[in-house]
């Protein structure tokens, strides 16, 4: 496969029962080939993607005093700011040349999930800012629910299987700033080959060249979205919990060419995480004779803690 698919979300959310299946149809197999699809029909408004990018915009152009005054020891970067370099693909030594922002879940003070997710983090310079950021994330986290309704479909599951696990999830989003290269980097690229950790991940900002998806084959092709599309790709923690029949593909954001050296790139992904008590043992249905198990059994907060130390966010 050399291109990513495009699938429509108001195919699913229409009240023509052959319209949904057609999108079960098209995204799973979309995730089952490559792993990734670029999505219309979100429920981001134009207006609130423009809101959105002026300000995170304006907050990466803050003083670097007054964004480390917002980095939070201790919580392994998963609210608040996250310096430059700090973070590595799994594997590589060399720091990834970005720095981001993290917005966590808004639980309610009742919820058995509130004591276990650090709180948001209030930038005071810019008063719109955490407004408009939990309004974005809560509109992806919406897309979200509906895009894993479709793929309990096509795993042959109950619709709202994964709504238990959603509801509450250790979702993040995050603002990612990557700034203009000023000289040559050793080794290093705006964001090194990975696979994300959660179950699904909702990108903004794909329109230009950049970020690259590894197909089947091994060969490098340019996942290029619409102005009015999100894409979407499976995490490591979907393809475990459906022993690889979901394939969570490497992917990986370039250095741009030398003559665009000078610009800055953003990008926002909805990094989309169950509770942290979701088994992500394989499902049976997922199991076979010619597809054995996989993985070892493991719950979503321990197998992020694992990736959190392999990425360097938390220090053993």
């Amino acid at each position: 496969m050399q291109n990513i698919p495009s699938v429509d979300l108001r195919d699913f959310l229409s009240d023509d029962p052959k319209r949904k299946q057609k999108f079960v149809n098209e995204i799973g197999s979309a995730f089952e080939e490559i792993g990734f699809v670029a999505l219309k029909g979100h429920f981001l408004d134009d207006q609130l993607v423009e809101k959105l990018y002026s300000e995170i915009r304006n907050f990466f152009a803050l003083p670097l005093e007054t964004k480390h005054s917002y980095e939070i020891p201790g919580i392994g970067g998963q609210r608040g700011y996250v310096s430059f370099g700090k973070e590595h693909a799994k594997g590589r030594k060399e720091g990834d040349l970005k720095e981001f922002w993290h917005f966590g879940q808004y639980v309610e003070k009742d919820s058995k999930y509130a004591s276990e997710y650090p709180d948001n983090v209030e930038v005071n310079e810019l008063p719109r800012f955490n407004v408009v950021g939990k309004e974005a994330y809560q509109m992806l986290e919406k897309t979200g629910i509906y895009i894993l309704r479709a793929l309990a479909l096509h795993l042959g599951l109950n619709e709202f299987y994964f709504d238990e696990y959603a509801k509450d999830g250790n979702s993040i989003l995050r603002p990612i700033h990557y700034p203009p290269i000023t000289s040559e980097p050793e080794n290093a690229i705006r964001a090194a080959a990975h696979g994300d950790i959660n179950l699904i991940t909702l990108l903004m900002g794909a329109q230009g060249r950049g970020l690259q998806v590894q197909n089947h084959d091994g060969d490098w092709i340019d996942a290029i979205a619409l102005p009015d599309e999100l894409v979407i790709n499976v995490g490591d923690m979907l393809s475990r919990h459906t022993n690889n029949k979901l394939k969570s593909t490497i992917h990986q954001v370039v250095n741009p060419p030398r003559e665009l050296w000078g610009t800055s790139r953003y990008s926002i992904p909805f990094f989309m995480h169950p509770v942290s008590d979701m088994k992500l043992d394989c499902l049976e249905n997922c199991i076979d004779a010619e597809n054995p198990k996989k993985f070892d059994d493991i719950t979503a907060g321990d197998y992020l803690y694992e990736r959190l130390v392999d990425l360097g966010l938390i220090k053993k």
